[in-house]
């Protein structure tokens, strides 16, 4: 995200942090460094296409060898960030661009993408219908997954505590929660920056700013990124912090299932939520336009599809492959998350953040 560290989080899944555990390096060999590529009588490529990502990217070792099999293709990984240094990389290096491929685009930057004409429209023609809702611009954007930017709460802290769990976000300000809640900053945490707009969405552009006043007057702790809010300071993370309240996924509660799988140690508030879409494109002026779109169409596929929960911990966007058989206890959508349309964060995404920093951290 704009942020310039996602994106992704624990997912998100995005657990970034989960992902990047679960990540696979994905290398080149050294005679294609050089990107030279040619395509085959039968329109097939070969040689490197280069796959420019955020830092939580994750496939399965199987999945990509069978894809590079397939296709002939190596498949090189540049990851220059989180979501938000990644458009801005895109950006400021348009017109040498880092690679063929992008993955890791979200909604609250999409626009921005196609605006600066980082990309080149190409469609894969066999794109699931449940992608159709999340399409935006003319093609220059494909989604591939999507997961829901939600506050979780660490389960055995309130009980210890006898405090009631918080439910949705007014309670979050109420004094019964002071100092209990760690959130990542809009401008370096693309989670941030959706639960930015989560607020916005919640309290309208007259009254998002006195919502973060008053999450500031009760106790909330900023920090850069996912990383640091999960495992550092949340209760229920592996840090074992002293806040029993995270901003991280709705399927974050997933990976912290027990061993038998009847319970999770934490849960997501799901009156706290706003979903985000993951987008993949070819990238404008890529030097292997051909493998670029092969790839793209990887990522769309049923076997990359069906790899994304247990990798990224998100949601493929198509909704017929098998998910995992503990997300639908532990890890479901939000019914009725908080949205603000693409138009509208691409219209004031700088100047939201510049007030929200104003009032949480000046």
């Amino acid at each position: 995200m704009q942020h310039t560290t996602r994106r992704r989080a624990a997912r998100p899944g995005r657990h970034v942090t989960t992902a990047s555990l679960a990540a696979v390096t994905l290398l080149a060999a050294a005679a294609c460094s050089g990107g030279e590529d040619t395509a085959g009588g039968d329109g097939a490529s070969s040689g490197t296409v280069t796959l420019v990502t955020h830092d939580s990217f994750a496939v399965s070792d199987d999945v990509l060898a069978a894809f590079e099999e397939e296709s002939g293709l190596t498949v090189e990984q540049v990851a220059p960030g989180d979501g938000g240094a990644l458009v801005n990389q895109l950006v400021l290096t348009k017109g040498s661009p880092l690679g063929d491929v992008v993955f890791g685009i979200d909604n609250s930057f999409a626009t921005r993408a196609i605006d600066e004409g980082v990309l080149d429209p190409y469609t894969p023609a066999d794109l699931p219908a449940s992608a159709e809702p999340y399409a935006v611009g003319d093609g220059e954007l494909t989604p591939v997954d999507v997961g829901d930017v939600c506050v979780n709460v660490d389960h055995a802290w309130f009980t210890e505590a006898g405090v009631p769990e918080p439910e949705t976000l007014e309670d979050l300000a109420e004094p019964a929660y002071r100092d209990l809640l760690v959130v990542t900053n809009p401008a370096t945490s693309s989670p941030g920056l959706a639960f930015l707009l989560a607020t916005v969405g919640a309290f309208g552009e007259d009254g998002w700013e006195q919502y973060w006043a008053d999450l500031r007057e009760n106790g909330v702790k900023v920090v850069d990124g996912w990383s640091d809010a999960y495992s550092v300071d949340f209760s229920g993370g592996e840090g074992a912090g002293d806040r029993p309240l995270v901003l991280s996924y709705s399927t974050s509660p997933a990976f912290t299932v027990s061993e038998d799988g009847t319970s999770s140690t934490t849960g997501a508030l799901l009156d706290t939520c706003f979903r985000q879409v993951e987008y993949t494109g070819v990238l404008a002026g890529a030097e292997n336009p051909e493998g670029a779109q092969q790839l793209v169409d990887f990522l769309v596929s049923e076997a990359f599809q069906a790899d994304v929960p247990g990798q990224m911990y998100m949601y493929p966007v198509d909704d017929t492959v098998a998910l995992p058989a503990e997300w639908e206890q532990f890890a479901p959508l939000a019914d009725e998350p908080f949205e603000v349309a693409p138009e509208d964060i691409d219209a004031h995404r700088d100047e939201w953040i510049t007030a929200w920093t104003a009032t949480v951290v000046d």
